[in-house]
């Protein structure tokens, strides 16, 4: 397992719930928590990844999800079990949909 956390400057989400959970860990797969966070304008996050090596390749997909939506003011947590960009975008909308009631 592999460890990552980054943090990223974002909009501030409006939160409708004081969390959200989605997703589920399995293979080609992965579950994303997000809940509040300590600063207004900045976005935590922090990833399990069974895929070492591809830190570069997570944080550059995040950035691009943080750069679009307002996920300010929130900490994420992801375990992952080797998902692909493609289904991290989806699961991230997935939760900060309903994280904010679909507010975004």
């Amino acid at each position: 397992m592999e460890n990552l956390e980054f943090r990223f400057t974002a909009h501030p989400a409006r939160p409708a719930a004081g969390a959200a959970l989605c997703g589920v860990v399995g293979s080609g797969n992965m579950e994303i928590l997000i809940r509040p966070g300590d600063e207004a304008d900045a976005c935590t996050v922090s990833i399990k990844t069974s895929a070492r090596g591809f830190g570069k390749i997570w944080e550059a997909v995040i950035a691009d999800f943080a750069s679009r939506h307002p996920v300010g003011g929130t900490r994420i947590a992801i375990n992952d079990m080797g998902a692909t960009p493609a289904v991290v975008t989806l699961r991230l909308a997935q939760a900060l949909g309903d994280y904010t009631g679909g507010a975004q």
